[in-house]
């Protein structure tokens, strides 16, 4: 990884993640910005200080595997890739639009870093599975790591997996939940309780971790390996739109746009640079180096 990336801290990682992501789906009229900026910090402990991954060689056969399963928040992992160095920050500017590789759900295809294309939620973790089994079978030792939401933990595929995965003793897995207790159009209370959730994971022979989701040093330790020889699952909980008030713990924001005064307010309220906000105005750049990057063909898929 570039020095000027190891030298900032995660906590300026996620600040770039969340400035990022917010200019990203104003840009581009994406939504799910509220899930985004829940998942901040748990990206930023993730690619600054736990994956084993290198922007310089994104295929490494060696590297450690991160699946967004809830793919929707794509946004927040093309801001964590650009900001640790995997391509260009000007391409993050033509997110969803015409022409580029940033799609609104993520997607592997001509993107450095990203594993695979999620958006069906309640899949990513069956993957997940595979990936470490497949290590495994053939005695290497990359973790296989992947990020889901709370509400997705409502299907049975999940469920499925994490027996299989718990069966199979698969601890090189770790399993991290966003849990905001949001999900689409209500709270998960009211949508379908999934408490005693902590408890569900260790009926299912996982190792359990419970945090607060936006303690960075508390995320890095949760985030080590495996003490028991189990898949391990962090349970991190965090708050949706976590550092714009008027997003925070807010149903709405999941699919509005921020724009106009709106957008004005969040960045106002990230402390937003002159540099950060240079974004808004580098769609051209950006639009000229995605094409770059789609005709090199550089897939990551695994």
């Amino acid at each position: 990884m570039p020095a000027e990336i190891r030298a900032i801290t995660t906590e300026q990682l996620a600040h770039r993640i969340r400035v990022d992501a917010v200019v990203m789906c104003s840009l581009g009229g994406g939504s799910h910005v509220g899930s985004c900026l829940s998942i901040a910090d748990i990206m930023a402990v993730l690619f600054g200080r736990t994956l084993n991954v290198d922007p310089a060689e994104p295929r490494n056969p060696g590297r450690d595997r991160f699946l967004l399963s809830k793919g929707h928040a794509g946004a927040a992992v093309y801001a964590s890739l650009a900001e640790t160095g995997f391509f260009p920050r000007e391409v993050l500017a033509t997110h969803y639009a015409d022409g580029s590789v940033l799609s609104g759900h993520v997607s592997h295809r001509d993107v450095p870093g990203v594993e695979w294309s999620t958006g069906s939620l309640g899949q990513a973790l069956s993957v997940a599975v595979g990936i470490a089994l497949a290590a495994r079978m053939t005695a290497r030792e990359h973790r296989s790591v992947v990020l889901m939401s709370d509400g997705e933990c409502d299907e049975g595929q999940v469920w499925e997996a994490a027996m299989f995965a718990a069966h199979r003793k698969l601890d090189q897995l770790l399993a991290i939940v966003d849990y905001n207790g949001i999900q689409s159009l209500d709270t998960t209370v009211n949508t379908l309780d999934l408490e005693p959730f902590a408890d569900k994971w260790r009926a299912f022979g996982w190792e359990v971790r419970e945090v607060p989701g936006h303690d960075h040093e508390q995320l890095a330790s949760a985030f080590g390996p495996s003490t028991s020889g189990r898949p391990v699952c962090v349970l991190a909980d965090t708050t949706k739109g976590k550092g714009v008030p008027m997003m925070e713990n807010q149903v709405l924001w999941h699919y509005r746009t921020p724009r106009g005064e709106e957008l004005e307010t969040a960045l106002t309220a990230l402390d937003a640079t002159a540099d950060d906000r240079a974004l808004l105005e580098q769609f051209d750049d950006g639009i000229e180096l995605a094409r770059k990057m789609k005709s090199s063909g550089r897939s990551t898929r695994a």
